[in-house]
């Protein structure tokens, strides 16, 4: 630590919001970037060349408005506060804003928060920031468009055994290791079990890297208490879902979400907890 433990607590839980405001950003825009870029390639598998399109990326263009394209002043884009001070509305033209804004922006400052309070300025209060921060943007993407993006994933899978083989976790290597291993086998597995059985797919790809990085973050031990609670909670909050007619078209559940809940109460309280938590 720095400083006092507060004072590490503090610095990390402002990163946090900056943080946050940034995964706003990452949320709305990756799944959009990805898209275009599988239309260029299926263009280009034709022999089309891909139309023309301004950039779109996580930087360009400015953030606006999307009903009526009123650029976002910086005063207007400060975390939490700019949202209370505009009434959760566009300066412009009053439209609603999404309260999923701020709170992505609050959750992401209480994690690093966390984070700070438990490791201080270090690396590995650092690394479990980042760690934090993947997870938040994973949960949203995927429930948002089912989608997990390996743009994430599987750097999330790599700096774990990076941050193993730093002796940032705590995890030794060889446990991160068969933890990623372990974790992706396993959920392949039930994959094709599950198509098997009944011919369609369970759940995608994407599931499979998350929990091998969630092995490789948390050691193989690790991996029956996450997809306990992530099954558990899933199938709770799918239940609700279809007895209030909530369910998206095709009645499709994305389990990403899930398991990055168990992640971060894994992160909060240690996997271990999580056995408690249901009741196991």
């Amino acid at each position: 630590m720095l400083l006092s433990p507060g004072m590490d607590a503090a610095l990390a839980g402002v990163l946090g919001l900056l943080v946050g405001s940034f995964l706003n950003v990452v949320i709305y825009r990756l799944p959009k970037m990805l898209e275009r870029q599988w239309a260029a390639d299926c263009a280009e598998l034709v022999g089309k060349s891909p139309e023309p399109a301004e950039p779109f990326n996580l930087m360009h263009p400015r953030s606006r408005c999307r009903q009526c394209g009123h650029l976002i002043r910086w005063y207007e884009n400060i975390p939490v506060l700019s949202y209370l001070a505009l009434r959760g509305k566009c300066s412009e033209c009053g439209t609603r804003i999404g309260a999923r804004y701020p709170l992505v922006e609050i959750a992401t400052a209480g994690l690093f928060t966390f984070c700070g309070w438990k490791w201080g300025v270090s690396w590995t209060g650092l690394a479990w920031c980042g760690f934090a921060a993947a997870l938040v943007a994973l949960a949203m993407i995927d429930w948002d468009t089912t989608l997990l993006p390996d743009d994430i994933t599987l750097p999330l899978v790599w700096a774990g055994l990076i941050a193993s083989a730093l002796r940032w976790t705590g995890v030794p290597l060889q446990q991160a290791v068969w933890g990623a291993a372990a974790g992706y086998v396993s959920l392949w597995l039930v994959y094709q079990g599950f198509k098997l059985l009944t011919g369609k797919e369970g759940m995608g790809y994407g599931d499979f890297k998350l929990f091998a990085a969630l092995g490789a973050w948390f050691g193989w031990q690790a991996l029956v208490p996450i997809i306990l609670m992530a099954s558990v909670i899933g199938a709770i909050i799918g239940i609700a879902m279809k007895f209030s007619d909530n369910l998206r078209e095709g009645g499709a559940i994305p389990f990403g979400p899930f398991l990055a809940g168990a992640g971060l109460t894994a992160l909060l309280f240690g996997p271990s907890s999580i056995l408690e938590v249901i009741g196991l």
